[in-house]
This record gives structure tokens, sequence and C-alpha cells, in this order.
């Protein structure tokens, strides 16, 4: 305050503001930065307007898998307009196109869409290697939070192999995942989005986030830090599947098991849906010689403390690969070879 209260009475016409004249005319972010990095991906990632029949409707995020014009987001982005309703989806530049979907997963919450006029010169994102993740990797995700399109946040990877069960908010339905975590801030809208690592690959998409309401999806409040993305890895295998068949296919161990949390592992339950057998006769769980009422605490290397845990893990393979199931049976300890079977199509 001194010093400019001496200008103004020293001097007329002087400032206290000091120019940047040395400052090079135009800023040059490398490739690396997150400035670098959001301008590269940015067009390629689009919001998703999707309006169901029935009046229903929201926004999401996507991004362009190939140059065919397919665009990989969550199921729960397009499932109130999948059946009957209309699909859009804007480019950063303010473009608009039709789309449609090719297929969906409900239980990895995954979907393809395919652009019905798709402009010339789509640029994919690179896919990355969520296997190669890194806890303290930084991270930027990029999406629609609350329909403001073309929003970039930065963090870094918090947690590898989270059991996550989320929901739309609509049904009783549920998905599951393995999740990379990430405090990059999460919103309704960032659903679908990517999230990419510091050199702009894909790494995961953004599916769910935790609130202070003690619920997982995106129909709840605001981002505290807690968010949640689908390993590309997986979502790749996934969207493979539904280009070729239009239908996804689930790797399966032929048994039922409690969805009740922190039971200290996955219990096969006494009976399955409907009166049916929890074991499937001649399944893998029964080739393995499980039996109803085997509590599974490992899978492989990984704890299995409930049943969505479980589902996370299988998920997180393919069908015909052999596993090690550590199982608790009258007190005992023992291990199983499984050979995952498969189921095609949500049921």
């Amino acid at each position: 305050f001194w010093a400019a209260d001496r200008n103004d009475n020293g001097s007329s016409g002087s400032s206290t503001t000091v120019s940047a004249s040395d400052s090079p005319r135009d800023l040059k972010r490398p490739a690396g930065t997150v400035a670098g990095v959001a301008a590269k991906a940015l067009p390629s990632v689009v919001t998703i307007d999707a309006q169901g029949g029935d009046g229903e409707g929201g926004t999401g995020t996507g991004f362009v898998y190939d140059k065919e014009g397919h665009i990989l987001t969550n199921n729960h982005v397009v499932a109130s307009a999948a059946e009957s309703g209309e699909l859009s989806a804007t480019f950063s530049d303010g473009k608009k196109y039709a789309a449609e979907v090719v297929g969906r997963a409900q239980g990895y919450d995954v979907a393809v869409l395919k652009l019905k006029n798709p402009p010339a010169g789509l640029t994919p994102l690179p896919l990355g290697n969520s296997e190669s993740v890194a806890v303290g990797d930084s991270t930027i995700a990029i999406g629609a939070p609350f329909g403001l399109s073309n929003t970039v946040t930065t963090g870094i990877i918090s947690a590898k192999n989270r059991p996550v069960a989320s929901g739309d908010g609509s049904s009783s339905k549920n998905s599951y995942m393995s999740a990379l975590q990430t405090d990059a801030s999460i919103n309704p809208g960032n659903s679908g989005g990517p999230l990419l690592d510091a050199t702009g690959a894909v790494i995961g998409i953004n599916s769910a986030i935790q609130s202070t309401g003690g619920g997982l999806g995106q129909s709840q409040a605001g981002s505290i830090g807690l968010g949640f993305a689908i390993p590309i890895n997986q979502a790749k295998n996934v969207a493979e599947q539904l280009i070729k068949t239009g239908k996804p296919v689930y790797p399966v161990i032929g048994a039922t098991v409690s969805m009740e949390e922190k039971t200290g592992g996955a219990a096969i339950s006494p009976e399955g849906a409907a009166g049916t057998p929890s074991v499937t006769p001649n399944g893998p769980a029964a080739k393995a010689g499980l039996k109803p009422g085997d509590v599974i605490t490992k899978f492989n290397d990984t704890v299995i403390d409930s049943g969505p845990t479980l589902i996370g893990e299988i998920w997180t393979r393919k069908p015909g690969e052999k596993v090690t199931l550590t199982y608790e049976r009258d007190g005992k300890t023992s291990t199983a070879e499984v050979t995952l079977g498969q189921r095609e199509g949500d049921s």
C-alpha cells in the first residue's frame, strides 16, 4: 500500500502492475503436460445425450474406440434409450452425431455405440495396459460432470483391484468390477469417459463414485475424491465381444454365492434361484469338488471377503482360464483348480 500510495503521489499515470513483456508470445506446452495430453485427447471424447422413449434421459461421456465410429461408454449411460429412444454424441468442436447401440453388457457396465454417419478422420484414443498401472501414477479424467462438457480433472491412482458393486440408481441390478480407484474429481456425467495415464493412454472407464450418502453410483452427490474406473484391459475384451456378436460373454464358476457384504468370504448358497441347485451339476465348481456351504476365501492370490468381490475377480478373466480357489469347509482350508465356464448375455 505504501508503494502504491507513494507512486500515486509522486508521478502521474504510473501503475503498480508488472508487465509480462518478457514472456513468449506463444506458450508451447509439451506433449507430456496435462494441457498437452488434454489437447490431444479432447477431440476424441464425446458427450452422450440419451433420451428414452418414456421421457427418461441423461448425459454421460464416451470416447472414440476405432476409426469405424464405435464409441465406448458405460451401459448405465445409454440404458434408458437403448430399446426405444434417441442417442447422440457431441464432439468437443460442437458437432453432433446420431448414434445407436451395437451391444451392451449390464453386468460389466460397458456399452458400445456406433455413430450413424461418422465423420472422416476419427482418431481413436490409444489404449494403455491397466495391469501395469501402479498406485501413485498420475491420472487425467475427461467428461461432462453435471453436463459440463469437455471438463478435465487430474489426480492419481489411489488403489487397484478395488471390489465395487455399483448401480445406476434406477434398478436393483448391479454391475461388478475390480476397479481402479482414483482421486481425480469424477461426478455424475463423467460416466463412460476415459481415465488417462500421463502419456494420454486410456487405462480405465470412469464408472462410479462413492458419496457421503453411502451409495455407489453416478446418481449420488458430488465427488469426495473416491472414483472408480473399469480397467481398460477388461473393457477392451468386452467391447470386442460386443462389436463381434452384440452380446456379452461372462466367465462363470457355476455356483451361486451369497451377496452379503463382509462375510469373511464368498459363501456358496444352500440353493440357487427358484430352488435350482446352487452348484451347477457337472459345471466348473462341481467338477472341482466344491459344495453348498463352502466359503471361498481366495481367488488365485486375491483375498475374497464377499460374493461381489468374487464376481468382480472372476469377470476380469476369460472363459476357459484355469484359476485356483481357496475355500473353507467344516473348519478346514482346501484349494481347487477351476476351469472357468461361460454364460452368454445378461440374465
